[in-house]
């Protein structure tokens, strides 16, 4: 099995599919890209053991078929060092010996044989649900809500993002029990009902590899998972199982004062005061009346504190002290796109609902943060 391809090109599909590779793998053979050629096509493939992502290149100088499995962290990092130029590959297909040549140089190293690589499932057709749709609009819903998800093991239904499928929307949705971000995207229209987690790993993977300008066939297959395929990649991801927090039910819907302040404005106060905030506990004071919001950080251990006032409209009769985790208001007021934030309140206690002035069309993100204790300002 012979093959040429541009070194550029190779590197740009290598380093993608790397991106499934665990750093430490029980079995040896999960270190490895398996190299396949049939029909004048490359397709280089990595697998976790849950997870396993192909990527696919067109070859014109190809002599042969078959297929090895070649150490995934030298070819990456060979590469990458690499200058651009074309690269000839000759497989010996009884001993696996491995020859690397270029103009002025050549490499030789054993592969390992193909059949001991773990293989993409065909989804089984009872069940699947399966829908197209725009790159850009699953990573806008990702790139809203990914930040949000929970890391810790004790509740692994939130340490990953929620796919709400219905036939004339989805609604994405992350939470880690002290925050949630829902975010409904009627520009999708997949035309069939489902559901699924998508975990975290998945979540970064889908993000680095796919482009916005694809079209993305998505197959959920409720026992194996869901497959995300494109002309030039298919990414078959485990998905989490259980049950999702009912997150309808978590988000207040009669918080009565509204508060609204200038986001970058509120998002550079914010970052300035944090840097006087107890790491202990992170807290970020506000105290709101009608014309203005003050915020406010104390570092007890070293008798630091930052203060800074804003200008803001607030609906309340009379003043209010609420307090929250600085880390947590800085993501939360980032990702919105408006030149005011929103919060509406109810009380010190009670979850504080953050929104853009205006949603863009045909969609609509609604975020929540838990306060935290505070007595006084």
């Amino acid at each position: 099995m012979k093959f040429t391809v541009p070194s550029k090109l190779l590197h740009g599909l290598t380093s993608s599919v790397s991106k499934v590779i665990n750093a430490k793998n029980a079995l040896t053979i999960l270190n490895y890209f398996l190299f396949e050629i049939k029909d004048n096509t490359l397709t280089v493939t990595a697998c976790d053991g849950e997870n396993t992502l192909c990527g696919r290149i067109g070859l014109i100088d190809v002599d042969g078929e078959g297929e090895v499995c070649i150490d995934a962290r030298k070819m990456v990092e060979l590469l990458r060092v690499m200058p651009e130029q074309e690269l000839r590959f000759d497989v010996d297909d009884d001993t696996l010996n491995v020859e690397l040549r270029h103009p002025d140089g050549s490499y030789r190293f054993m592969g390992l044989p193909g059949r001991e690589y773990p293989r993409l499932e065909k989804p089984s057709s009872e069940n699947t649900v399966s829908f197209t749709a725009k790159g850009s609009t699953l990573l806008r819903g990702l790139d809203y809500t990914a930040f949000a998800t929970g890391t810790e093991i004790v509740h692994p239904q939130m340490m990953g993002v929620y796919l709400d499928i219905k036939p004339e929307s989805i609604t994405f949705v992350a939470t880690d029990s002290r925050r949630l971000v829902k975010f409904e995207d009627k520009g999708i229209a997949p035309g069939v009902t489902g559901s699924l987690i998508l975990p975290n790993k998945s979540t970064n993977v889908f993000r680095q590899v796919y482009g916005k300008e694809e079209e993305v066939t998505v197959t959920l297959v409720p026992e194996q998972g869901v497959i995300f395929e494109t002309p030039s990649y298919t990414f078959e991801s485990r998905l989490i199982k259980g049950n999702y927090p009912a997150y309808d039910k978590v988000i207040p819907r009669n918080n009565p004062y509204e508060l609204r302040v200038n986001r970058q404005q509120f998002i550079t106060a914010v970052r300035r005061v944090s840097l006087f905030v107890d790491e202990g506990h992170g807290l970020i004071k506000f105290r709101v009346t009608p014309d203005r919001l003050e915020v406010k950080a104390v570092d007890n251990q070293y008798s630091t504190s930052g203060e800074e006032t804003l200008g803001a409209e607030y609906t309340g009769d009379s003043e209010m002290v609420i307090g929250f985790s600085s880390t947590y208001l800085i993501e939360l007021a980032s990702v919105l796109w408006t030149e005011d934030i929103l919060f509406r309140l109810a009380d010190r206690s009670r979850p504080a609902v953050i929104l853009p002035v205006e949603n863009k069309p045909d969609t609509d993100l609604t975020m929540i943060l838990m306060p935290m204790n505070v007595i006084d300002f």
